[in-house]
């Protein structure tokens, strides 16, 4: 029989199989989606009934932490798997984008096996893992641990069959061939070499850390899985340790109650938009300022100050603004481009304002109070806004050809008295916590059920139908960010454990010039690894490693906190790699090459706010 008679042949079977492999697929998502969408609605009444009981009915119930941690475990491996399906895991793509398309699909199908290999290599230690955790028993609930942490060993399986299901969907059988001898030489390589590595002492960190994980990154391996199989693989060749220490930290990394705030913030940034509270506080600044040349610019500036100090989304905050604001942007001469561009450093510049996804994470892996950075984080972002605003002063001055219509003392009153529900939304949520009302991590629920109020009674619009996908999408998210959480506080301890730490807390220690030295190499790395790994990825990575360093130097934590922040904001809006960039040129549906170019005094513009930032700690601790 010829090659073509049998690949003839094989090409049905291949078809059933793709066919078979889609139904199971979409099987298993449903029900993931299904049972993740009402932990989400489960967490919000858990908290809030936490919130009612402690300062409404003075009889606080003592296991709704505890249940609300037991939970989200569960929570945050279904949406693993609901993020892993919708292709919702952080990746890097623009090398993708940048080679032919075969060697595209070779990427991709090599990707898919890295991820299958790392959660077949994680399904044994979670299983022991398990093991050890069905002895210990849940204080309030009087239940075993067991019950939580079989969660990590049914998404990790869950996550195996997607990517496989995924695997046969999507890939020809050459394709498949090829990444299989690919990831399988590559695997043989590293084990035969185990002795060399072993000898190798902290060069066998060069080979996992920084080579295995670039390539992973590079090729579109999801970060969290780049980190995972790195970590995994690393322990298992190089020591004796049993691997389910791995999962262990994976765990620690991501049940931290204060992460829980996550996804409640993630939901109350969408129920925001569904509900039209940022389209009123569009409105009432494009009535104040909108008629001046260029004035819809600062309209985009205040409405992304304003906005993201409620949703802590910067996907969720863009999306709330860009729809409102570029149509009659554009109308006004504004090129695309320049929209883009005016959009991503928006975003970068809010990145330090509460209660971002950022501060919350910063503020769970180093100990740093996050009421102290939900304070600190404000005034470092006015700097960068007003950056931002002489920029745009300047160049609307060739984009924006018409001022528009300048608004009625009317107008603007009853646009103001609109908005004055949504504008207050911020002030809540601070007084909640400020006033003992509400922890950090509950006083989410507390801006849900009142922007949820403001839909129903005053703005009237609640539309019941969106529930339900915006349940789903804070779970896909909330999926992501924990596993990156996870990884990269597993990937974080074997680097400890290692001796990288002491080496790294030695070389930052003798930097020339000091604290100032310090502070300006901390400034430069972590914009490059705000634009190559994401803020949260680097901040769960390197943040545990640095903030000992910075304190041991006499720089303040919530000042360093702020430094980091924002150099990785600009990192993750700054083109070719930062991903924030190619999100904010979607969702304003601008072609990168118009706004590529665009960016850079606006970039520039964010570089001075950090270094007045570096300079004047007082703008982050100074209210304190």
């Amino acid at each position: 029989m010829s090659g073509d008679t049998v690949a003839a042949s094989a090409a049905p079977a291949w078809g059933a199989l793709r066919r078979s492999a889609l139904l199971v697929d979409q099987a298993i998502g449903l029900i993931c989606e299904v049972i993740g969408a009402l932990l989400v609605a489960a967490e919000v009444v858990i908290l809030f009934a936490g919130v009612v009981s402690r300062y409404v009915l003075d009889s606080p119930l003592f296991w709704t932490d505890e249940l609300a941690n037991f939970l989200f475990l569960w929570l945050s491996m279904l949406g693993m798997v609901v993020a892993l399906r919708r292709d919702g895991h952080m990746r890097l793509t623009t090398v993708a984008r940048w080679v032919p398309p075969h060697v595209a699909s070779w990427f991709a199908a090599v990707a898919s096996l890295v991820v299958i290999v790392f959660v077949l290599e994680v399904l044994l230690p979670a299983g022991q893992y398990l093991d050890q955790q069905r002895y210990v028993e849940l204080i309030s609930l009087q239940i075993s641990d067991g019950y939580r942490a079989v969660a990590i060993l049914v998404g990790i399986a869950l996550a195996a069959t997607i990517a496989l299901l995924r695997l046969l969907e999507t890939t020809t059988l050459r394709s498949f061939g090829l990444a299989l001898f690919t990831v399988g030489g590559i695997a043989a390589l590293l084990w035969l070499g185990r002795p060399l590595l072993v000898a190798m002492g902290f060069g066998s960190l060069i080979v996992f850390f920084v080579v295995i994980v670039a390539a992973c990154v590079a090729i579109g391996v999801p970060i969290a899985f780049a980190f995972g199989i790195a970590t995994m693989s690393y322990l298992s060749l190089t020591s004796a340790m049993p691997l389910s220490v791995v999962v262990n930290r994976m765990d620690e990394g991501m049940s931290n109650l204060l992460l829980l705030s996550v996804p409640m913030f993630v939901f109350l940034g969408l129920l925001m938009e569904m509900t039209g509270i940022a389209r009123v506080m569009v409105a009432f600044l494009a009535a104040l300022v909108g008629h001046v040349r260029g004035g819809l610019s600062y309209v985009l500036l205040g409405a992304m100050y304003l906005v993201s100090g409620i949703s802590g989304s910067k996907a969720a905050d863009m999306a709330a603004v860009a729809p409102v604001l570029f149509p009659e942007m554009r109308r006004r001469g504004s090129h695309p481009g320049e929209l883009a561009a005016l959009l991503a450093s928006s975003s970068a510049m809010s990145e330090t304002i509460p209660p971002s996804l950022v501060l919350i994470t910063i503020g769970s892996v180093t100990n740093v109070s996050i009421t102290a950075l939900f304070t600190g984080g404000l005034l470092p972002a006015a700097v960068a806004a007003v950056a931002l605003v002489v920029v745009s002063w300047y160049r609307s001055r060739y984009l924006d050809v018409s001022g528009g219509e300048r608004a009625s003392a009317k107008q603007i009153v009853r646009t103001f008295a609109i908005a004055v529900p949504g504008l207050t939304l911020p002030f809540v949520i601070r007084a909640a916590v400020i006033d003992g009302i509400a922890t950090a991590t509950e006083v989410s629920t507390v801006g849900v059920v009142y922007t949820a109020l403001l839909g129903l009674l005053v703005y009237r619009e609640f539309d019941w139908r969106r529930i339900y996908p915006i349940l789903v999408e804070t779970l896909s998210l909330t999926g992501a960010v924990m596993l990156i959480i996870g990884t990269a506080t597993a990937m974080a301890w074997a680097l400890t454990q290692s001796g990288f730490s002491q080496w790294l807390v030695a070389t930052m220690a003798s930097v020339p010039g000091g604290k100032g030295g310090f502070l300006a190499i901390t400034a430069v790395a972590f914009v490059i690894l705000g634009s190559v790994l994401e803020g949260i990825p680097a901040i769960v990575l390197f943040g545990p490693l640095l903030f000992p360093v910075a304190k041991a130097m006499g720089v303040h934590e919530v000042h360093y906190a702020m430094l980091i922040i924002l150099a990785m904001g600009i990192g993750l809006f700054a083109p070719p790699f930062g991903v924030g960039f190619y999100g904010a040129c979607a969702i304003g549906r601008v072609s990168p090459d118009d706004a590529l170019w665009r960016m850079w005094p606006y970039l520039a513009a964010l570089a001075v706010a950090l270094a007045i930032v570096v300079a004047v700690p007082w703008l982050s601790v100074g209210f304190l």
